[in-house]
């Protein structure tokens, strides 16, 4: 009896674990085969992936695994760069309100038997809670704002993204035929 031998070249990805099934999806396009999905440190996943090395057209699944990749990466920094500046704009926000409401604090606790320090006091703390009550609102506005000017392009990345997957997946098949 004769065995068929197949050589295999491997490889290992670490992606997050939210990103797992669409990078399954995305190797699997390129002929590779998932072997195992290890946990890794923190929030993500290795995968061990590998393909037969006598693939042919293998010089354009590289470069199209290669595009999809980097087309990944670029939505992946996209989705988080819609809600980033409200983020930022948030902490910052909310830190000066922290600071006026304290200041609030001092001021009537710092200098005593004073009325105007007193009410003084009591109108900045009341002033450091509206604006941190207020400070979600507005975060929900800036992000909701990102999020309708990124989702177009989103799209027409997540659209090329799709291409780059049936293309390499045509190229898989036309080694089968």
């Amino acid at each position: 009896m004769e065995k068929d031998f197949i050589a295999y070249e491997y490889a290992t990805k670490s992606v997050k674990a939210r990103e797992q099934s669409r990078a399954i999806d995305l190797y699997e396009s390129f002929g590779w085969e998932v072997t195992s999905v290890t946990p890794a440190f923190p929030e993500g996943v290795t995968l061990s992936l590998k393909r037969d090395r006598k693939l042919k057209h293998k010089q354009e699944l590289n470069k199209f695994e290669r595009q999809a990749e980097t087309l990944m990466d670029t939505i992946a920094r996209q989705q988080s760069a819609k809600t980033m500046g409200a983020n930022i704009f948030a902490y910052v926000f909310g830190i000066v309100a922290a600071l006026v409401f304290g200041g609030g604090m001092c001021l009537v606790m710092l200098i005593e038997n004073s009325i105007p320090a007193l009410a003084g006091g009591i109108l900045l703390g009341i002033a450091g809670i509206a604006l941190c009550g207020v400070n979600y609102f507005i975060y929900k506005k800036m992000a909701a704002k990102k999020t309708k000017q990124l989702l177009p392009i989103i799209d027409d990345n997540e659209e090329k993204l799709a291409n780059l997957l049936e293309k390499g997946n045509a190229l898989l098949q036309a080694d089968v035929i």
